[in-house]
C-alpha cells in the first residue's frame, strides 16, 4: 500500500487572548485603538496604537518601563500578524526587533504579571514564523523552513500541527530519525490523523526499524480503531517479515473490509497455508482465482497446496495429487517457461507415472536451462 501524502496547509493559530487587557490610564489610548481595530478591522487603528505606544516610550527611564514595553510588543506583534502585506510600511528589521524585545521581556522578573499580553504576542509571532515557514517550503528551502518552524514551536509548543510541519521539513532534509520523533509527538494525542501515523510508520520502515513502525501502528489503531489503512499497513509489515503468527489475528477484520481485493485475499490464503490451516487457505485461494482467473501466483500456490495435502496421512492422496496436477498445469499455461512450475510438474508426473508428459517436461527443462 502506498502511504498517503502529507498535505501541509497554513494553519493560523486561534488567538485565544482578546485585545481586552487590563491597563493603566496611561495605556488606555493604546488598548482602545486595539479594541477599535477588532471592531472595525481597519489597519489605521493598529497604526494609531503604534503611534501612541511609541510616543509613551521616548527616553529613559520610559524605555525600560515594563508595562509600556509589554504593550509595545503587543502592538508590534499584532501588526506583524495582521498586516502581512506591510501596508503600514514598517521597516525591514521590524520583525527581528519585535522578537528581540519579546525575548528580552521574558527575562524580566515581574513579567508574570502580564501573562495574557505575552501569550497574545507569542501567538502572533508564532503565526508570522509559520507564514515564513510555508513561504520557504514553497521555494523548497527546507533548512530555513525548519528553523522558523522551530522558532514558532518555542513560542507555542502546545500547537500540535507544528509537529507535523517540523517533521515534514526534517523528512525533506533526510533527517528521518528527527522526523519520526515529531510524528511520534502527534500520535500521542487523541486528535491525531491517519496521515501522521502512516508517515511515522513509513519513516521507521525506511530506517529499518520495523518494530518501532509496528508500535506506531498499534498506537494509531487504538486511537483510530476503524481506520482500514492502518490495519493494512500493519498487516503488510507482518507479511513482508513472514511473521504469519502476528498476521493471523488481523486477517478476519482485514478480509471483512477487503473480501473482494484479490491481493489481500491472496496474502490471507498464503498466511493460513504457512500456519497449516489448509482448508482456510484452499478456500481463499479459490476465491482469489474467482476474482482474477489469469493471475499466476494463486493458481500455482493452490497447486502446491494440494501437493502438500497429498502427503498428509488423513488426506485423500490420489484426489489431492490430481488437483495439484490440474492447477499446476493451468499455471504452466499462464507461464509456460517458468522453471519452478516445470519442476513441480516434473515431480507430479514422476509420482503419477505419466512418462510421456514427464519426457516432454524433461526436454523443455533441458532447453531452458541450456540457454
Amino acid at each position: 500500500m502506498k502511504g498517503r501524502k502529507i498535505i501541509l496547509s497554513v494553519s493560523i493559530i486561534l488567538l485565544t487572548t482578546s485585545f481586552a487587557f487590563c491597563q493603566t490610564e496611561v495605556l488606555k489610548g493604546v488598548v482602545n485603538s486595539l479594541a477599535f481595530y477588532k471592531q472595525k478591522n481597519e489597519l489605521k487603528y493598529l497604526s494609531n496604537a503604534k503611534k501612541t505606544i511609541d510616543s509613551l516610550i521616548k527616553v529613559s527611564p520610559d524605555s525600560t518601563n515594563l508595562e509600556k514595553n509589554v504593550y509595545r510588543v503587543v502592538v508590534n506583534s499584532s501588526i506583524l500578524y495582521i498586516d502581512s502585506l506591510n501596508k503600514l510600511n514598517q521597516p525591514a528589521d521590524f520583525f527581528s526587533k519585535t522578537v528581540a524585545l519579546l525575548d528580552l521581556l521574558n527575562t524580566r522578573k515581574k513579567i508574570y504579571k502580564y501573562q495574557p499580553e505575552m501569550d497574545f504576542a507569542r501567538q502572533c509571532l508564532a503565526n508570522v514564523y509559520i507564514r515564513k515557514g510555508f513561504a520557504y517550503i514553497n521555494n523548497s528551502d527546507y533548512s530555513n523552513a525548519e528553523y522558523v518552524f522551530l522558532r514558532a514551536h518555542r513560542y507555542v509548543p502546545s500547537f500540535k500541527p507544528l509537529n507535523a510541519y517540523i517533521a515534514y521539513t526534517y523528512n525533506k532534509l533526510g533527517n528521518l530519525e528527527a522526523a519520526a520523533k515529531y510524528y511520534d509527538n502527534l500520535i500521542k494525542t487523541d486528535s491525531t490523523k491517519t496521515a501522521y501515523i502512516e508517515a511515522a510508520s513509513a519513516i521507521y520502515k525506511a530506517i529499518g526499524d520495523t518494530s518501532k513502525a509496528i508500535d506506531v501502528l498499534k498506537k494509531g489503531r487504538k486511537l483510530l480503531p476503524a481506520d482500514k489503512f492502518l490495519l493494512l499497513d500493519e498487516a503488510n509489515i507482518y507479511n513482508n517479515k513472514k511473521d504469519y503468527k502476528s498476521l493471523a489475528p488481523l486477517l478476519t477484520k482485514l478480509l471483512d473490509i477487503n473480501i473482494n481485493n484479490p491481493d489481500i485475499v491472496f496474502v490471507a490464503a498464503n498466511c493460513y497455508e504457512h500456519l497449516y490451516q489448509y482448508d482456510k487457505a484452499e478456500s481463499l485461494y479459490l476465491h482469489v482465482i474467482d476474482l482474477n482467473s489469469s493471475a499466476y501466483d494463486p493458481i500455482f500456490d493452490l497447486g502446491l497446496l494440494y501437493l502438500k495435502k497429498s502427503t498428509l496421512k488423513e488426506g485423500d492422496k490420489e484426489k489431492n495429487i490430481s488437483y495439484a496436477r490440474q492447477w499446476i498445469e493451468k499455471a504452466n499455461e499462464i507461464s509456460p517457461n517458468n522453471i519452478k512450475c516445470l519442476e513441480i510438474l516434473q515431480l507430479i508426473y514422476a509420482q503419477t507415472g505419466n512418462k510421456d508428459q514427464l519426457n516432454n517436461i524433461n526436454n523443455k527443462l533441458k532447453q531452458l536451462t541450456n540457454q
